[in-house]
């Protein structure tokens, strides 16, 4: 029995970091896991630029409104719900994702929480389990499920390479070099084939 692992931002929907840096005119905010593999000191980077400009969670929020998912993104997803189990694991935060769920059809997501003072500023974070996307894979597997994932940055690397099937998705041509051994695809409906060819097996 096969489980589909998903990244989020860049897959589904874009990146929310960017998008609020666009929003807020700080370009230094639009660095994302595609440039920083280590996911503690990007977001104390992004935390520091935060408190220095007075920011927080409701204006973050305000640019998430905005958001849309990616074109094809629910078509894609749904197709893929048709013939089998989907989970969206992310490192983005509940606060963050809640919205672009509901433009998603309400899959399943496995995120984290951002801790927030009263006054909406973001203090810090707490990640649902270390290496989440890594650890939730394997967490399946240990319960008899195999895995197919698919991802476009540095942190979805740890999830492809344990499951069964991975694949990369709209990524950076560093990363494609890197990784040569994960076909990387442009659109859902090459990701679409690739995903049921393995699972139909």
């Amino acid at each position: 029995m096969y489980i589909t692992c998903l990244d989020l931002e860049g897959v589904l929907v874009p990146e929310i970091w960017i998008a609020f840096a666009d929003a807020v005119g700080i370009p230094a905010l639009r660095k994302t896991t595609r440039d920083e593999p280590d996911y503690d000191k990007l977001m104390q980077y992004r935390l520091a630029i935060l408190r220095e400009n007075g920011l927080g969670l409701r204006e973050i929020q305000q640019t998430i409104a905005g958001i849309d998912p990616m074109p094809g993104a629910r078509e894609f997803l749904d197709a893929l719900r048709e013939h089998g189990q989907v989970i969206i694991i992310s490192d983005t935060f509940s606060q963050f994702a809640a919205p672009l769920m509901k433009k998603l059809g309400m899959p399943t997501i496995f995120c984290n929480e951002l801790e927030v003072a009263e006054d909406g500023t973001i203090t810090g974070y707490r990640m649902r389990c270390e290496k989440s996307k890594l650890t939730t894979v394997r967490a399946l597997q240990s319960m008899g499920f195999e895995t197919v994932a698919s991802g476009d940055s540095f942190n979805d690397l740890g999830m492809i390479e344990a499951s069964k099937a991975g694949f990369l998705f709209r990524t950076t041509e560093q990363i494609k070099r890197d990784f040569p051994q994960y076909p990387p695809f442009e659109t859902y409906d090459e990701l679409l084939n690739a995903i049921l060819a393995v699972t139909a097996q």
